[in-house]
Order: C-alpha cells, then sequence, then structure tokens
C-alpha cells in the first residue's frame, strides 16, 4: 500500500517531463513537414551517423519522433496525437505506458521502435499472440519501411534460417513464447551458425499485463520424450472414477486444488494391492492419483477443452480458442486422455526451461504499453523495476458503466441478456457480447436465433476471420458474440474500422503490404478514403444510438480482464455504455459464498427473472477477485522464487557454452580442470592419517583410469630428498598430468593437423557439458517435486531447494571436469573425410581408444554399450559449425560413445514447447523439429531412469577413488 502511494507521487513529475518532450516535438513539426521523401528518408542515416559520433539517443528523440510522425502521416493517413508522443517517450525511458483501449498503442509503439532501432542492435516488439505480430510488422512495417528500416517477424512455424534473417532486422516482432524458446534453443545449438538470436538490446512488451503479469505464472520449458507410462494414467482414470468426492477426496475450486483423504488413500492402497501409498517407491503413484483426481473435478470437457478426432485440444478460457498442438503439462493432459478413453501420448523430460520473468529481464531496457496496469503497479515495480505512467485519453472519456445485474439462475440470466440485446439491436444500437467459453457463446447464439437477431460469432471455430469481425463490430446495429480477449489488438470503430476493412479488400485483390508494397500502397490511398467517407456517415447513426454497448455475461476472476473488456466501449471520446449480467451459478460467485446471496434471495421470495442490484453484491465481487488477484501474484512470486535458484546456474551454464561456441582458447581452462580434478583425487586419497597410511595403490589406480601416469608412487615414498607430504604428491602428480596433456596434444596435432586439440577440447567440452546440464534439470525437477514435504519438518522448502540446488550444481561441475579430463585423455581421435558443406580448418572424427577406459570409465562404457544395443542403430550425427568440428557420419564413432560419451543432434528430435497461453495456463505445442534440441531419454519409467541417472552419478564420483 506504502509502495503504491510512492509510486503514485511519481506520476506527477514524469507526466510534467513527457509533457515537455511533446512539445519540443511540435515545435520542430513545421520543418519536417516541408521535407521531401527523400529528404525525409535520409534522416534515418543522419541519426544513426550522430549516434556513431556519440551522440545520445535521448538526444535523438525529438527529430526522430517528428520524423516518425511524418512518416505515419504520409503511408497510413495518421498523424500521432500529443498523447502517443507521451506514450513513445515513456516507453523509450523504459516505464510502462498506460494508454485506454482505442488511444492507439500499436501506432505508438512506433515511436521508441525507430529511435531505438538506430543503435543498430535490434528492438524486439511483444504481443500476445502470432496473428498480431504479422499483423503489426506488416502495418507498422510500412512506416519502418518507408524510413529505411528493415522489419522481421517470428512466427511459431518458421524455420532457423527465417528466424535469422527475421532478428538480424532493425525491428523484429514476435510473441513472448517464441523470444524465449528461441532463446532457450540458442542455447541448445551446437555451433554459433545455429543460433538466431543477436542479444537483448530493447523490448516494448503489448499488453504487457497479459504477458508479464497473467503468463508469468507458467515457464517456458523445452522438453524432450521421457517416460511412456500410459498404464497407470488408465489404471487411475479407472479408480478417479470410482472414487467419491467430499468420501475420498475433497476440491478446493477456488485455489483449484484436489486434496485426498484417508479414506481415499485406504481405498487406493486396496485397490493397487500396495501396502503405504506414500511410501518412497510409490511416491510417482501420488502424482497419477492427484491429477486423475483432477482431470475428473477441475477440467471440465465443452469448457476446459474440447475432444476432436481422438484428440484432446486446450481451449484457452480467456479467448475461448482452440490451442492445436498445445498441451498441458506435469501429466495434466495425459490424465485427461485416460479419462476420456483416447490415445495417452508421452510425458516429457526438461531440457531448458526460463521463466517468463527472468527472460525478460535480460534485456537491457524494456518498456510496455497496455490499457490496464495501475492496479499492478507494485508488481510491475518489484519484478522488473518498470514504473507504471498513466497517459491521458486525447479525448475525455464518456462511457457510462452500468451497476452489476444478478439474477439467480443461469437460464434467467442469459434470457435477460437476450432481451437487451434485441432492445438495442432494434434502435441501431451496435452490440458487443463478452462471454467466458465457447460453450456460452452457442448457448447465446441459439437464443439469438431464436428471437430473429443477426449476429456474428467470435470464438474459437472463427479465430481466422475474428479481426474483419471485430472491424466491423461498431457498425449500426451488429451485433458481436466472443469469448472475453478474442480480438484483442483491433479497434472497434463506431460506423467500422476502415483501415482494417480497406486490408483486407485490398488482399482480396491479391496485394500484400510486404509482397507487393508500391501496388498496395498505391491502391490504399484512394480506397481509405472511400471507405472512410462511408463509415463517418454510419458512425454519426451509431453515436445518436448510444455508441457501443458492452454486455459482459460473466465476471472475470481478474478485474483488468473486466476492464479490458469494457474498454472496448468510447474509445476517442465517443458515447458507450458497459454492464455486467451475473448468475449465483457464475464461478466467479460459485468460488466465493454464492450461497449466502442465493439464501437471501429465496427467504425474499424474488422470482429467477428479477434480478436484484446490491452494494453487498458488488462488494463480495470485488472482494473475490482481490483474492484470487493475490493468489496469483503469491504464484507469480513464488514461481520466480524457484527459478531465482536456477537463473544462476543457468547463467554459469549458458555463459560457459557461449564461450565454447564463439571458439575461444580453452586451453587455460582444460589445465586449470586437470589440475583440479587430479587434485580432487589426491584429497580423497590422503584424507586420513600420514604417508604410510595412505593406499596409494588405490590412487594410482583411478589415476590410470584418468590419463597415462608416469610417476610410480613406490619411487616416491623411497626417495630421500624429503618426507612425502599431501602437498608435495599433489604437485608432482599435477605436473605430470600436465606433461601428459602436452605429449597428447603434440601426438594429436601431428596425426590429425595443427589446431585439431583445441578442435576437440571445443568437441568434449560442449558435449559433456550439454548432458551434464540436462541431467542436472533432471535433478532439479525431482526434488522440486518433493521439496513441499520439507514443511512437515518444520523446514523452510524454498531455503531446502536453495540449499540442495546449490550442493547439486557444484556437484554436478565436479562431475563435468572429471568427465571432461577423461574423454581429452582417452578418446581416439583420427583424420575425417571431407564433408561437401561449408567446413573448420581441421576436422576430426571422435571414437573411444582400445582399451585406454578402466574402472568407472569402463563399468559405464560397457553399461553405455548395452543400452545402445537394445537401443538399435544410433543416429547419424548433424554436421558442426565452425566452432566445432565437421565431423564424419555416426557410423565413425562407436554406439559406446554415443551412449556415454559426445552427445549426437540426430537424437535431439521430437522437442516439445510448454509455456503460457493468452490466458496464462500452460500449454505445450507439439513436437517441432526445425531446431536441434537436448535428447530425453526413452524407454525406462521415469523412476527407473531417476534411479539409474544417480546410481550412474554415484559411480562416476566414487568409481576413481577405488
Amino acid at each position: 500500500m506504502v509502495l503504491s502511494r510512492l509510486l503514485r507521487a511519481g506520476e506527477g513529475k514524469m507526466l510534467k517531463r513527457l509533457r515537455n518532450i511533446a512539445a519540443h516535438i511540435n515545435n520542430l513539426e513545421d520543418d519536417v513537414v516541408d521535407l521531401s521523401d527523400a529528404e525525409l528518408r535520409a534522416k534515418t542515416e543522419e541519426f544513426k551517423k550522430r549516434y556513431a559520433e556519440g551522440e545520445s539517443l535521448d538526444a535523438l528523440l525529438p527529430e526522430a519522433f517528428a520524423v516518425v510522425r511524418e512518416g505515419a502521416k504520409r503511408t497510413l493517413g495518421q498523424r500521432h496525437f500529443d498523447v502517443q508522443l507521451m506514450g513513445g517517450a515513456a516507453l523509450h525511458l523504459g516505464q510502462i505506458a498506460e494508454m485506454r483501449t482505442g488511444e492507439g498503442k500499436t501506432l505508438t509503439s512506433v515511436l521508441p521502435a525507430y529511435l531505438n532501432a538506430i543503435a543498430g542492435e535490434g528492438v524486439h516488439l511483444v504481443t500476445t499472440n502470432d496473428y498480431l505480430a504479422k499483423r503489426d510488422a506488416e502495418w507498422m512495417g510500412r512506416i519502418h519501411r518507408f524510413l529505411g528500416l528493415t522489419v522481421g517477424v517470428i512466427l511459431s512455424d518458421m524455420t532457423p534460417e527465417q528466424r535469422r534473417a527475421a532478428y538480424h532486422a532493425d525491428i523484429t516482432y514476435g510473441t513472448n513464447n517464441e523470444f524465449g524458446f528461441d532463446y532457450l534453443r540458442d542455447n541448445m545449438a551446437w555451433s554459433l551458425d545455429e543460433t538466431v538470436q543477436r542479444g537483448h538490446f530493447f523490448a516494448i512488451v503489448d499488453e504487457v499485463d497479459s504477458i508479464l503479469i497473467d503468463e508469468a505464472r507458467t515457464p517456458l520449458i523445452i522438453s524432450g520424450p521421457a517416460d511412456q507410462s500410459s498404464r497407470w494414467y488408465v489404471e487411475f482414470a479407472r479408480l478417479a472414477t470410482r472414487m467419491k468426492k467430499d468420501t475420498h477426496y475433497e476440491v478446493d475450486e477456488r485455489k483449484r486444488t484436489i486434496g485426498v483423504s484417508e479414506a481415499g488413500v485406504q481405498y487406493v492402497e486396496d485397490q493397487l494391492g500396495i501396502e503405504n501409498l506414500y511410501d518412497s517407491t510409490n511416491t510417482p503413484l501420488v502424482g497419477y492419483l492427484q491429477n486423475s483426481i483432477k482431470a475428473k473435478e477441475l477440467f471440465t470437457k465443452d469448457k476446459d477443452y474440447i475432444v476432436r478426432n481422438g484428440e484432446v485440444l486446450i481451449v484457452d478460457e480467456f479467448t475461448g480458442r482452440v490451442l492445436a498442438g498445445r498441451r498441458y503439462n506435469e501429466g495434466m493432459h495425459q490424465a485427461i486422455e485416460a479419462k476420456e478413453g483416447v490415445e495417452i501420448k508421452a510425458e516429457n523430460q526438461t531440457l531448458a526451461t526460463i521463466t517468463l520473468q527472468n527472460y525478460f529481464r535480460l534485456y537491457s531496457k524494456l518498456g510496455g504499453m497496455t490499457g490496464t496496469a495501475e492496479t499492478e503497479a507494485a508488481e510491475f515495480h518489484q519484478t522488473y523495476k518498470l514504473g507504471v505512467v498513466p497517459i491521458p485519453t486525447n479525448r475525455p472519456m464518456q462511457r457510462q458503466d452500468k451497476p452489476d445485474l444478478v439474477y439467480k439462475t443461469e437460464e434467467a440470466k442469459f434470457l435477460a441478456v437476450a432481451e437487451d440485446i434485441v432492445e438495442r439491436h432494434e434502435k441501431g444500437q451496435p452490440v458487443l457480447v463478452g462471454t467466458t467459453s465457447v460453450e456460452r457463446s452457442e448457448y447465446l447464439s441459439k437464443l439469438l436465433v431464436q428471437k430473429g437477431v443477426p449476429h456474428e460469432v467470435l470464438n474459437a471455430k472463427h479465430h481466422d476471420r475474428e479481426a474483419l469481425i471485430i472491424a466491423k463490430a461498431g457498425r449500426k446495429g451488429a451485433v458481436t458474440v466472443a469469448t472475453n480477449m478474442a480480438g484483442r489488438g483491433t479497434d472497434i470503430v463506431l460506423g467500422g474500422n476502415p483501415d482494417i476493412i480497406a486490408d483486407h479488400e485490398l488482399r482480396e485483390r491479391g496485394l500484400d503490404p510486404v509482397e507487393t508494397p508500391e501496388e498496395y500502397e498505391a491502391a490504399w490511398a484512394k480506397l481509405i478514403e472511400d471507405i472512410t467517407t462511408e463509415v463517418k456517415a454510419e458512425a454519426e447513426e451509431v453515436r445518436e444510438a448510444g455508441g457501443l454497448y458492452v454486455l459482459g455475461t460473466e465476471r472475470h476472476e481478474s478485474r483488468r480482464i473486466d476492464n479490458q473488456l469494457r474498454g472496448r466501449s468510447g474509445r476517442q471520446g465517443d458515447p458507450g455504455e458497459s454492464r455486467f449480467y451475473l448468475s449465483l451459478k457464475d464461478e466467479l460467485m460459485r468460488r466465493f459464498n454464492a450461497a449466502m446471496v442465493e439464501t437471501v434471495m429465496t427467504r425474499l421470495k424474488v422470482p429467477d427473472e428479477v434480478p436484484i442490484e446490491h452494494k453487498m453484491v458488488t462488494r463480495a465481487i470485488r472482494s473475490a477477485q482481490t483474492q484470487v488477484e493475490q493468489q496469483n501474484f503469491e504464484i507469480r512470486k513464488n514461481v520466480l522464487k524457484y527459478d531465482e535458484v536456477m537463473n544462476e546456474q543457468r547463467k554459469v551454464i549458458y555463459a560457459e557454452r557461449h564461450r565454447v561456441l564463439a571458439g575461444e582458447d580453452l586451453r587455460e581452462q582444460v589445465e586449470h580442470m586437470i589440475t583440479g580434478v587430479v587434485g580432487d583425487y589426491v584429497d580423497g586419497a590422503t584424507a586420513d592419517g600420514y604417508a604410510e597410511d595412505w593406499d596409494l595403490d588405490q590412487l594410482w589406480t583411478a589415476l590410470k583410469t584418468l590419463y597415462p601416469i608416469t610417476l610410480d608412487y613406490k619411487e616416491l615414498l623411497d626417495s630421500d630428498d624429503e618426507d612425502l607430504t599431501k602437498e608435495s604428491l599433489k604437485a608432482k602428480l599435477q605436473e605430470d598430468a600436465l606433461a601428459a596433456y602436452d605429449a597428447r596434444e603434440a601426438d594429436i596435432d601431428s596425426r590429425v593437423g595443427p589446431g585439431a586439440m583445441r578442435e576437440l577440447e571445443r568437441r568434449v567440452l560442449l558435449s559433456v557439458l550439454d548432458r551434464k546440464w540436462r541431467e542436472h534439470l533432471y535433478e532439479m525437477d525431482y526434488l522440486k517435486e518433493g521439496i513441499g514435504l520439507r514443511a512437515m519438518a518444520q523446514r523452510d522448502p524454498l531455503i531446502e531447494y536453495q540449499r540442495e540446488g546449490f550442493d547439486m550444481f557444484n556437484a554436478m561441475l565436479d562431475a563435468l571436469r572429471e568427465e571432461t579430463v577423461g574423454f581429452l585423455f582417452n578418446l581416439q581421435v583420427e583424420a575425417a573425410e571431407p564433408e561437401p558443406a561449408p567446413e573448420p580448418p581441421v576436422q576430426v572424427s571422435i571414437s573411444a581408444g582400445a582399451g585406454a577406459l578402466t574402472g568407472s570409465r569402463a563399468r559405464a562404457r560397457a553399461a553405455a554399450a548395452a543400452a545402445a544395443q537394445q537401443e538399435g542403430a544410433a543416429a547419424q550425427e548433424a554436421p558442426a559449425g565452425p566452432a566445432l568440428a565437421q565431423l564424419s557420419s555416426g557410423n565413425a564413432i562407436p554406439p559406446a560413445l554415443r551412449g556415454k560419451g559426445l552427445d549426437h543432434r540426430g537424437a535431439q528430435q521430437g522437442l516439445t514447447y510448454s509455456g503460457p497461453s493468452e490466458s496464462g495456463d500452460a500449454e505445450t505445442s507439439g513436437e517441432t523439429p526445425k531446431r536441434g534440441g537436448g535428447a530425453g531419454g526413452q524407454g525406462a519409467s521415469r523412476k527407473e531412469r531417476r534411479a539409474a541417472a544417480r546410481a550412474q552419478e554415484k559411480a562416476n564420483r566414487k568409481g576413481p577413488r577405488q
């Protein structure tokens, strides 16, 4: 509360500064208007030259904004208002510009995008979906291209080559998920040539509240195939149908959680024939049980998902769209598949992950736009260090927000809604109806058909046409039924949106602003003039009828979503109305004690068709929304706290990967690894007693598995020079190991060619680093799953997670060093046949040396060989880029090494991508084979793989010291 007041106190000072900037830009307008098109375009190169000579972007701002304003006027016929100049300046200064719906946020973003593109480091424009990214890149790109800048767009179905070209444009449009996944994939790449992004300089986030708040509950995750345990999903789906609510389990719809009672646990144990469900060996079964009950109670068919052609498809709760190819995470989707009796698809293992909070904090500068941010100002400040600046409206707001009407039943509510729509339609007033699901949209549509009201339904089945439908939603007598968020990003202009209608007509003629820019621009001017004249006349009639009437059929759990729906009406000072119709059976009302209101209505004998308006109900709704918002804020904070642990580790690993990919000389680093690993071996063998108590025979046996040792410990003990101490022994062995490495390098360089050892270091370090990081993510997932149980032992789960995660990370680094050193000494290297693709100066192929590995590595090799034999023929290896050796085909590398040693990107296919939907819930897209990634283990159960991974790690650590 105190923070909110402090933040508001600074708003006046910022607004005054922004007004002064806008006034300065206005003073420059006359000079810019007189410039020819060529002179205006030449300004871009002038700005770039001045920036290169040391002039700051802040100093260039007034002139640059004046140039963009004139460019927009000449291409789109739209001149930036002063409030848009203020919003653009706020974005450039790294603030969130809160601009009401219809104030032109998209046009505003062009100003800071152009200014910051002058720096030549790339500007990212982040939107909520592919449609808006493509539309804005084409639409606003007309201004940028006119001024001499390049514009790219990132879409979900693009190849790496297309993505790379888009990122190298001056300005790049795309969705938050695509930007985040490209960052993760770049950090799974095997050469710099495979990376697509070029840095994180400046991002402008459209609908910033949706992306940085709603969607921040769900991390971005790239995963590969894991276990195929469909039997358990089916078994628990069967058990869930037989279990009874309030007897075997309890459901909290508000928190969307379930709790299994003692009777429920007993029932499951009896059915499965096990003694203790919570025994460590049965731990995975608890997850199956909870997911099967959640699938039964919390996920409703035709509301949360639909079943089509034997496949479970998620329906976005905010937009009502079917999210084709997306899947729920954490086994939830498989539980729903089992419930519906369709094919159960495999679970996945995490290969790379990051939260949106930590991704967007990578940017040197961040700005955002939305119509509804002030309610979350404190969170924006705490998490992203962003201030919220409410930008004044261009014209005073005239919309009237009517009080909510609450009905006893849902049927009575929808009948009243239909009657209201009929009345408005008859007098020519356009109506936008907001529903919470596809099911509700279709139910209302049937009522309107019965009453003979022509209307458009905008939901999952019509999203390809949604922009055009929304563009016409402001026409006289238009009735549009839409799920709450559908069409967000497209203005509803009274009389019709001339820009969208004109664009649609030109595309129907085969013209495109990117493919055929000259023909498109030539036809644009005449067509937009004709359509604007047509819609202006109709707009006056609509204004007289009362403007756009927004009718909400249910309150959302977030006040911002309700405000966004209301905000569709009353743009640019137009008249308008809004009202919400509620029932006591609505989701939000049911969650928060609607029974009390229903009892009052029953006692007063209020008929079903008579609504109530009361401050008590309004307060109850506001209280319910506040509670949910607070819960969601806590979830986001919790996600961030846990990811902070991973974030520091991720920074270390990704920085190391970049060094390897960039081709840095790793010789010095490898020497540190060698001395460190040898030192660890000595420390382990000499921990107790004096020299005569040490088991040097065991130490030497272990060291022989690491490198070809030349010293004899008996000679060292018999030496009369001095007493053998731990430090002197360590120094002699480290010196011996480094000499052996010099000999190893000379041998490889003589056989393969100069520089071959450096190439081998890069290849080995990258391979081991990637595999160890994947194993670490796997173990961290496992740790997080059970960390909540520490609270039962009066321990803080987060602190325990931090402590154990730190220990596991250090153990991983130790294992990485040890395995890297072992491979560098023991891998057999030979010259490879050149391939037709561009190749680095030195080419090597790597295979295991016969008899080179003993001890733990020999055991690991044998185990890996057996695993490879079971898996069958190994995949072909993909070519590597300049920082890595370009190896010959995978057949040159024995299956043993492929299993235990260097990874092969041929196995890195079938990746899936989990991230937030527009509603903020987790969703997973199907495999995208165009990009390489990591490989997840297959064949064994999750539990078996975890046990095997831990056993192998233990063997790796302990084996050399035997």
